[in-house]
């Protein structure tokens, strides 16, 4: 009669936590979502968390996807875990040399050799411009074998840094610098948020690297400038990607959108992927925030970032 009884308690549990796994999921938006990327020249992944309430709606959200600059979040978390370790210092001046230029228009690419610059402005730059140099310059004092490490102790086990990383030689073929499932990469921007990468100092501190970003014509363009957003974006010529946790008025919600194998490798504004991210950026805005009569200022393109 035990066993019986304990047996019954046991499907009784299951029945309800499948049944509270449910309401979780919000099919309203699951179904805006599908309707969204119908159509779309390539693959996509997108997942999207009602922070306050806990519901999501998700796409290929466990697919891995290219990162492309996405993957300085990560490497910026790595930098946090060396400070926390006191390993490295936030204000040690570093060394610029020639020898770490990433060629483009990068801010540090422009140093003289041997300026002194602090590892905090390297940082800042790294994220808030997404400055290759500086990128790569902070992958190398901290090694991606130990980011990775990190993400993995911490329940990560797509995100990881495959470029100049022993070992991801493979994945770097077919993924570039970085790879992520979209979940897991809003996910991550949510354990900063809610202080819990690193220590919540360390937490702060990169949330607000991330609320002050120079690139804000894609999905930031579709909030309103006085709402609060932390992001990184992401692009190579075939892939297109963006994380964004928005402190919106009616409560936080946190989204990620990643794309590879488009058909569209322009590197315009009108470029397909770049379209989608700004329509689902829409999308959420009016769906959490459904009275706001916020629209985007008609002529704003020509200072478009």
């Amino acid at each position: 009669m035990i066993r019986k009884s304990l047996s019954l308690l046991g499907i009784i549990f299951l029945f309800v936590f499948s049944a509270f796994a449910q309401t979780k999921n919000d099919k309203k938006l699951t179904l805006k979502l599908q309707k969204l990327v119908e159509g779309f020249n390539g693959d996509v992944g997108i997942y999207v968390q009602n922070l306050k309430t806990g519901k999501f709606a998700e796409i290929n959200g466990d697919t891995i996807f290219p990162t492309a600059s996405m993957i300085k979040v990560p490497i910026m978390i790595g930098v946090f875990d060396k400070i926390e370790k006191k390993e490295l210092s936030y204000h040690q001046n570093l060394i610029y040399r020639d020898s770490l230029l990433y060629a483009g228009e990068d801010i540090l690419g422009s140093y003289k050799d041997g300026e002194k610059v602090q590892l905090s402005k390297v940082q800042m730059l790294s994220i808030t411009t997404s400055d290759n140099t500086g990128s790569l310059w902070l992958q190398k004092l901290v090694g991606g074998a130990d980011i990775n490490k990190w993400l993995s102790n911490n329940g990560f086990e797509n995100i990881r840094i495959n470029s100049r990383t022993p070992g991801r030689e493979a994945f770097q073929k077919r993924y570039g610098w970085g790879q992520t499932s979209p979940k897991e990469m809003a996910l991550l921007i949510k354990k900063i948020r809610d202080g819990q990468a690193i220590s919540p100092a360390a937490s702060e501190r990169m949330y607000r690297n991330l609320i002050r970003i120079y690139w804000d014509g894609e999905a930031l363009s579709q909030i309103p400038p006085y709402v609060q957003a932390a992001s990184k974006q992401g692009a190579v010529n075939r892939s297109r990607s963006e994380v964004v946790l928005v402190n919106a008025p009616h409560g936080d919600y946190v989204f990620c959108i990643t794309t590879k194998n488009q058909k569209d490798e322009s590197w315009t504004t009108d470029n397909e992927g770049y379209q989608l991210i700004r329509k689902l950026s829409k999308l959420l805005w009016n769906y959490y925030e459904p009275k706001s009569k916020w629209e985007p200022t008609k002529g704003l393109e020509i200072y478009d970032n």
